[in-house]
């Protein structure tokens, strides 16, 4: 791991397991070499780093391009955020997030596209259909269950409340998904990959 990365890693991670019960179900299903697509549900802004910390080492992960700014677009790249336009998204984005992955590296990102606001899962926009498929990449559905309780779309007041990533079996393109074309071939991958994440469930205790 890059120093700064190590040091940010290690010191939210302890304090996840500290202040959040933070733990981590199905670890043995991680896909930790080659490029990987992580795909999860989104709960809160805690969520990048959150599922970062299931993985042995780096995660890259999409950040919205208006937080690029003063410290923080010295920070974020060093944290592996690849900057994205949420409301309009470019295909030089989406180029470059597919060559990250193509590179070996693992990519996060959020189908439903922003945080829940109620807690339900939210439909899954058709442009990560398309990085699957041009990424031809394996897929890994991940859920995270607590986060927004901790930080809720809206708030600004941090609460202490478990969080559990719970994750799913990878999941690999057919041949014709791999050689989608348009906009509704695309959505259906990611209506796909939305319905692994919807499959996840915290075990009954």
């Amino acid at each position: 791991m890059k120093t700064i990365y190590w040091f940010v890693y290690m010191a939210l991670k302890s304090t996840a397991k500290a202040f959040f019960g933070y733990r981590v179900i199905g670890e043995e299903k991680l896909v930790q070499d080659g490029g990987v697509l992580i795909a999860s549900n989104h709960e809160s802004f805690l969520d990048p780093p959150l599922i970062g910390f299931a993985y042995e080492g780096e995660i890259s992960y999409l950040a919205r391009k208006t937080l690029f700014r003063g410290p923080a677009a010295w920070l974020y790249p060093r944290l592996n955020a690849v900057p994205v336009n949420q409301e309009e998204p470019d295909m030089s984005s989406l180029k470059r997030i597919i060559k990250t992955i193509r590179s070996g590296k693992r990519v996060l990102v959020f189908p439903e596209g922003a945080r829940t606001e109620d807690g339900h899962l939210q439909p899954a926009a058709a442009g990560v259909g398309l990085i699957a498929s041009k990424s031809q990449s394996i897929i890994q559905p991940v859920r995270i269950f607590g986060a927004r309780k901790c930080l809720p779309r809206g708030s600004s007041k941090l609460r202490f409340h478990p969080i559990t990533i719970v994750i799913g079996d990878p999941l690999t393109l057919t041949p014709q998904e791999l050689k989608a074309k348009g906009r509704d071939e695309y959505q259906a991958i990611s209506n796909r990959i939305m319905a692994e994440i919807a499959k996840l469930k915290l075990p009954v205790r």
